[in-house]
């Protein structure tokens, strides 16, 4: 089985491009501190690549960027290619099946170059009212005192 899950902050913006057949393919990398510390007390830090494609690619560069959160869910893939030297490169990154944003590039009060990918929190929300619940009222209070439930109403 190979499958991977990272929670990470992404440590540049995500670098978009199209392959010769007009598919979007996104490469970013994202640290990940690790839970332990080393010998001077310190947390240290993995830096994973990370590459995604098609209309995946294109909302990762529109909506995240530089120290945004995501959670990554993929697997792990290993590839090769002579550099212009002619030396062998190996290349071990995290192909994202999905990339879950859990928050935007401008929830990190970043500046952001290109003006239509400017995202506020306020483009999400749907609804501009605040609605409270108060807590103390019982919702049950309609039911009386008990409740009957035949066998035929409990699933198993």
């Amino acid at each position: 089985m190979n499958k991977a899950f990272l929670i990470g902050r992404l440590t540049r913006d995500p670098e978009l491009r199209y392959s010769s057949s007009n598919a979007a393919i996104v490469n970013f990398s994202i640290a990940i501190d690790r839970t332990y510390t080393n010998n001077q007390g310190q947390r240290e830090t993995d830096f994973i690549n990370v590459v995604a494609f098609q209309k995946q690619a294109e909302n990762i560069k529109k909506y995240v960027g530089k120290g945004s959160l995501v959670a990554v869910d993929g697997r792990i893939q290993t590839r090769n290619y002579e550099d212009k030297d002619g030396k062998r490169v190996y290349v071990t990154e995290v192909v994202a099946d999905r990339v879950q944003f859990l928050d935007t590039k401008n929830s990190m009060n970043q500046t952001v170059s290109d003006s239509e990918d400017n995202v506020s929190p306020a483009d999400f929300q749907t609804d501009t009212q605040t609605k409270e619940t108060n807590v103390s009222d019982d919702v049950f209070a309609d039911f009386g005192s008990s409740i009957e439930i035949s066998d035929d109403d409990i699933a198993f």
